[in-house]
């Protein structure tokens, strides 16, 4: 993924002894621009975990750390941050960036200031209206090839979020979408499959596995961390005792582990672009730690040509369900 241009480099003005709250936007290469000057410290509020990791570990003098975005409010006091900047490019949904807007306007101290960057597809003059409701007045700092810097000030007047956070939504975190359908009636699951889900989101699959591998044990796995969390409820309303959730870039957490059964309904989407790299990585990583003989499910929009890597990757391939919109593959191991 080609990331953009560093616009918030050439817009954000900070002090030398600034916090900087970073809104989800640990990709963004205002991150890495201001790891390196001396004095200025960052706060990642990152739900992606392999964002936050990567930034860190290239960065590992600066004075950065990492909590998870969707809880923030819940966990930090309030009004101790000098800056906060997000770029909606990375955010999931408005849901998101509404959220992003009660989490500033909870961190900053009055004066502070907050800078929005994005496009116009992405929403920013929408997103610019509720800036200014939250915020106050709201000014455009630049314009470059559609793209917006925004800028607001947190007067002392500014009203405090009403709730200590919200949950975010996730994918696939409250109904049952087509593709995951799809995939559920498709697979066949043994009592006593050890199974990986991976990119589980709200855990749909995970779950309907480790209902019927009643003497396994299912592992999810998603690099969200809105996800882990939303999982980890599910997980907990459901009382199954054969079922975790993990925060994970990938597989990455469990690959030293083997499973009979994974499953996924891989994203095809990063910053708004679409992209192979995800499931085709999710792919490799299956055929890693699957043993011998083990099955490995996936569901995709049929535009999405997968099979290439999967026949590099497994002895067998075939279609066992699917619609004129989805496609469900199932891949044995060699």
């Amino acid at each position: 993924m080609i990331l953009p241009s560093c616009l918030l480099c050439d817009t954000v003005q900070l002090s030398a002894e600034d916090r900087v709250l970073v809104l989800n936007s640990a990709a963004d290469p205002f991150v890495s621009y201001v790891a390196k000057q001396p004095g200025a410290s960052l706060v990642l509020a990152e739900d992606n975990l392999a964002n936050a990791t990567a930034v860190m570990a290239a960065h590992p003098r600066a004075r950065m750390s990492h909590c998870a975005f969707h809880d923030y409010i819940l966990h930090h006091p309030p009004a101790t941050l000098d800056v906060a900047v997000m770029n909606l490019l990375y955010q999931p949904s408005n849901a998101w960036m509404h959220y992003a807007l009660e989490v500033a306007a909870y961190a900053l101290k009055p004066g502070g200031h907050l800078y929005i960057t994005g496009s116009k597809d992405r929403g920013i003059l929408s997103f610019a209206k509720r800036m200014q409701d939250a915020f106050g007045p709201v000014e455009t700092l630049l314009i470059s090839k559609g793209q917006r810097v925004l800028r607001a000030r947190k007067a002392a007047t500014t009203a405090p979020p009403e709730l200590p956070g919200r949950e975010l939504k996730v994918f696939a975190s409250n109904q049952l979408d087509e593709g995951t359908r799809l995939l559920l009636e498709a697979l066949e699951v043994r009592e006593t499959d050890e199974a990986l889900d991976i990119g589980c989101g709200g855990g749909f699959i995970g779950l309907h596995i480790a209902r019927q591998a009643i003497q396994g044990q299912v592992t999810m796995v998603d690099v969200s961390l809105a996800a882990v969390a939303a999982s980890q409820r599910a997980i907990a309303q459901s009382g199954l005792p054969n079922i975790r959730a993990l925060p994970s870039d990938g597989a990455r957490a469990v690959l030293e582990q083997r499973f009979d059964l994974v499953a996924t309904n891989p994203p095809f989407h990063q910053g708004g672009i679409q992209t192979k790299d995800i499931a085709e990585r999710f792919i490799r990583e299956a055929a890693q730690v699957l043993r011998p003989q083990g099955r490995f499910y996936l569901v995709a929009n049929r535009f999405l040509k997968y099979e290439p890597v999967l026949a590099t990757c497994f002895k067998t391939l075939e279609e066992v369900g699917g619609n004129t919109r989805y496609k469900v593959l199932l891949a044995r191991m060699r």
